[in-house]
């Protein structure tokens, strides 16, 4: 097997890597990791929200119904679309408005507000629920015509779902290759043609190592409250995962999880909707295993071979550290 090659780079504010041996369609190993990284580089500022001349802000910012868009953005609108249908609601990515006027307005640096502090001042505990307005539903994609369709005033916020979809586009360039990762801040997507296996370590939101996973191909994803915090307007402590159906930061008894899938898109929407939940509903959500920690910091291994069983475990090891950002 080629020797592996490895870069770690900032990028979606925050940490991108890209693991590759072989040759493929992209060249060399290392000029392929050029590539991908250039790529994730210009997607970043073509989908943020937080500038104003990105595709994504020209789009949500248009007076007009029906908007021409790029091929990655006719993407990015259906996944919104799939994803609330998916998590029946759960994940809602028109919520860019709401986020934004819970404090997220901005990149955050820093380590955000202490977890133990945020739990300790936080409301109690319940599941989020869908928004009944579902304005994920009224965004419409037209692929042969190259056009979003949705009501003005409908915004997407791109947020992990982005990162899952860019992940698992990079990944299709990427098959040919012996072995490849591609992690976008936490959205993992792993392959390759000699299908070797990797451990995967799922960083603890607190310290050490929660879990490994070992993978040969697919996805991880994890969703956590534990970064992108801060605290709001009301002087209260806020995250970015909001509950649909308040339009508020989400406390819902879990911390963290990560979810496995065959795709980071699948995996990414999976632990969103595992976390908002909460925990009576969360392993319903994880079919293909998940961990999940609790807000007592406890983790639970979702294993897919027992539907609906929580086992506690941690285990020890792993190469690729993947921590919950998205």
């Amino acid at each position: 097997m080629s020797p592996e090659h490895h870069e770690t780079f900032a990028c979606f504010g925050g940490t991108c890597s890209v693991h590759l041996s072989g040759t493929g369609p992209l060249g060399p190993a290392p000029q392929a990791i050029a590539t991908v990284r250039r790529q994730l580089v210009a997607w970043h500022g073509r989908f943020s929200r937080f500038l104003p001349g990105s595709e994504l802000s020209l789009l949500n910012a248009d007076p007009a119904g029906t908007v021409a868009a790029s091929p990655e953005l006719l993407l990015l609108a259906r996944a919104t679309v799939d994803a609330g249908h998916a998590s029946g609601g759960l994940v809602d990515a028109t919520f860019a408005d709401e986020v934004r006027r819970a404090g997220y307005a901005e990149h955050l640096a820093g380590p955000g507000v202490d977890l133990g502090r945020a739990l300790s001042a936080a409301p109690p505990r319940r599941p989020a629920g869908p928004d009944p307005r579902r304005r994920w539903a009224s965004v419409a994609v037209d692929r042969r015509a190259g056009t979003v369709t949705r009501p003005p005033g409908v915004h997407i916020d791109s947020g992990g779902l982005a990162k899952g979809l860019f992940a698992d586009l990079l990944a299709d360039r990427l098959s040919g290759y012996e072995r490849f990762v591609v992690d976008c801040c936490g959205d993992l997507r792993l392959g390759g043609t000699r299908g070797a296996r990797r451990e995967v370590r799922i960083a603890h939101p607190v310290a050490g190592v929660a879990h490994v996973v070992e993978r040969t191909a697919g996805a991880t994803a994890t969703s956590s409250i534990a970064r992108r915090s801060w605290v709001g307007p009301d002087g209260l402590p806020a995250h970015h995962l909001l509950d649909p159906a308040t339009g508020r930061p989400a406390w819902t008894g879990i911390v963290q999880v990560s979810a496995m899938a065959p795709t980071a898109l699948e995996a990414e929407r999976r632990s969103k909707a595992a976390l908002l939940s909460g925990p009576a509903a969360a392993s319903e959500h994880l079919p293909h295993g998940g961990v999940v920690v609790l807000d007592d910091l406890t983790v639970r291994v979702i294993d897919p071979r027992t539907p609906r069983r929580s086992l506690n475990g941690a285990l020890r090891g792993g190469r690729l550290v993947l921590s919950g950002t998205a």
